[in-house]
C-alpha cells in the first residue's frame, strides 16, 4: 500500500492549512470549552477511541425520550416500529414496504447474508473493510473474495468485477470505507453496477454518510437512487445520532428485496425504547447538522496535530482517521492500552497503520499526550 505523502496530502485538504505554519503540540480546538465528561464515561475507565462511536452522545431530544421510555419498558413494540419506518420512508421518498429496521445496521447486514449467501455462493468485498459481513458469510458456508483497495484507498471495482465473475451472491461496499475513511466515487460505482452480473445483490453500507462534507465525488444512493433492484442501502443510528448503545439501523431496497430481507429479521429486535429514541433523534435535524459540523472541525484539528508531528494520515470523510505509525500496529495499540486509551484494532494488510476514532477535545488532547510518549522508532542497523 502506498501511504499518502504528507506534503501532497495537506495541499489537498479542502479547508487548507498554511504551509509551514507553527502549530502548538496541544492546540485547543475551536470547540473546546467547559466540556462535560463524555456520555457513557466511567470515572477511571479508559478513553475509548476504538469503535467509531459518537463521544458527544445522543441529542437532548433523544435523551429526553429515552428517560421517558422507562415506564414503557415492560411492553413489546407495537406502533413504534411502523412510526419509525414511516418517517424513514417519507424522508427518502420511498414506500414503507421498502424499509426494514434492524438491531443496528449490523442486523441489516446479517439479513442480507442470510437471504443471499450460502454454500456455492460468493461474497465480494474490499480489503481492508468492515469485516463483519465476511465473518457471517464464512459461517454460512459461502466463499469470500477480498480484493485490496486501490492506491488511493478506493474500492478496486475492476478487481471486484473479476472476483464476481462466474458466480452469484453478494457484493459489499462500505462507502465511506471503514477503516480507511475514504470514498469510492459515485460515478465509478454506477459504472460498476452496469457491468456486475445480474446474479449479485449489492449492499451499499452508508454508516458514515452524514460525516461527508461537500465532496462532489460522493452522492448517497438514497439521495439519488438508481433504478436497480439489486441495490440495498444500509444506514445506522450508531454514528451521527449517537445511539450505538441502543442499537438501530435500517435498510432501503426494492419492495421484493426488502421482503426477502425482512424474512430474515429477528422478531422484536427493535425495542419500544429504541424506536422512540430513534424517531426523536431522526426528527432533530438541527442536532445532526451541528454534529456533522463539529466532526468536521474535530477532524481538521486532528490533521493539524498530525502535521505538527510530521505524521502521515489518510484523508478521511468519517469520524475516524487512520494514521501511519511507522511501527507494528499491535505495539502502538498495546502502548495506548497501557496508558488507559483504547484505539482501533489491527487492520491487515495495513499493518503499520492505526485507526483513531475522533472524540471530545479533552480526550483528543490525552490521545496526543500518550502518542508523544511512544518510544522512538528503531532505525535499521
Amino acid at each position: 500500500m502506498m501511504r499518502t505523502n504528507r506534503r501532497s496530502f495537506f495541499r489537498q485538504l479542502a479547508t487548507g492549512v498554511a504551509a509551514g505554519a507553527a502549530l502548538p503540540v496541544l492546540r485547543e480546538s475551536a470547540w473546546a470549552g467547559a466540556w462535560p465528561a463524555p456520555r457513557g464515561y466511567v470515572p477511571g475507565g479508559p478513553i475509548r477511541l476504538d469503535s467509531n462511536e459518537n463521544a458527544y452522545g445522543p441529542s437532548a431530544q433523544a435523551m429526553d425520550t429515552i428517560r421517558a421510555c422507562v415506564d414503557c419498558s415492560n411492553r413489546y413494540p407495537k406502533g413504534e416500529y411502523e412510526a419509525m419506518v414511516a418517517a424513514i420512508a417519507a424522508r427518502h421518498a420511498v414506500k414503507p414496504e421498502q424499509v426494514v429496521l434492524g438491531c443496528g445496521s449490523s442486523e441489516n447486514l446479517r439479513m442480507a447474508v442470510g437471504a443471499y449467501l450460502g454454500p456455492g455462493k460468493m461474497l465480494v468485498q474490499a480489503a481492508p473493510t468492515f469485516e463483519f459481513v465476511a465473518h457471517l458469510a464464512q459461517a454460512q458456508g459461502a466463499q469470500v473474495a477480498e480484493l485490496p483497495l486501490t492506491r488511493s484507498y478506493a474500492h478496486d471495482l475492476d478487481a471486484m468485477l473479476d472476483g464476481a465473475a462466474g458466480c452469484c451472491g453478494l457484493v459489499y461496499i462500505c462507502n465511506p470505507n471503514n477503516p480507511t475513511g475514504t470514498l469510492t466515487p459515485r460515478a465509478d460505482l454506477e459504472a460498476f453496477l452496469r457491468k456486475l452480473p445480474s446474479t449479485y445483490k449489492v449492499v451499499m453500507d452508508e454508516a458514515y454518510h452524514h460525516f461527508v462534507v461537500d465532496n462532489p465525488a460522493y452522492t448517497s444512493f438514497l439521495d439519488r437512487p438508481v433504478d436497480d433492484d439489486r441495490v440495498i442501502v444500509t444506514r445506522t443510528f450508531s454514528k451521527i445520532y449517537g445511539l450505538a448503545g441502543i442499537r438501530m439501523g435500517y435498510a432501503v431496497a426494492s419492495i421484493e428485496t426488502a421482503r426477502q430481507l425482512a424474512a430474515q429479521r429477528m422478531q422484536f429486535a427493535v425495542s419500544v425504547l429504541t424506536a422512540r429514541a430513534g424517531l426523536a433523534a431522526w426528527n432533530d435535524t438541527d442536532a445532526v447538522r451541528t454534529g456533522a459540523a463539529r466532526n468536521a472541525n474535530d477532524r481538521q484539528e486532528f490533521y493539524r496535530q498530525a502535521k505538527a508531528r510530521d505524521l502521515a494520515v489518510i484523508a478521511s470523510e468519517t469520524n475516524f482517521i487512520m494514521i501511519h505509525s511507522g511501527r507494528p500496529a499491535e505495539a502502538v495499540i498495546a502502548h495506548f492500552k497501557q496508558n488507559n486509551v483504547l484505539i482501533g484494532r489491527p487492520f491487515p494488510p495495513m499493518t503499520d497503520y492505526v485507526r483513531i476514532s475522533l472524540a471530545t477535545p479533552p480526550e483528543m488532547q490525552e490521545f496526543w499526550r500518550v502518542w508523544d510518549l511512544l518510544p522512538a522508532k528503531q532505525l535499521p542497523a
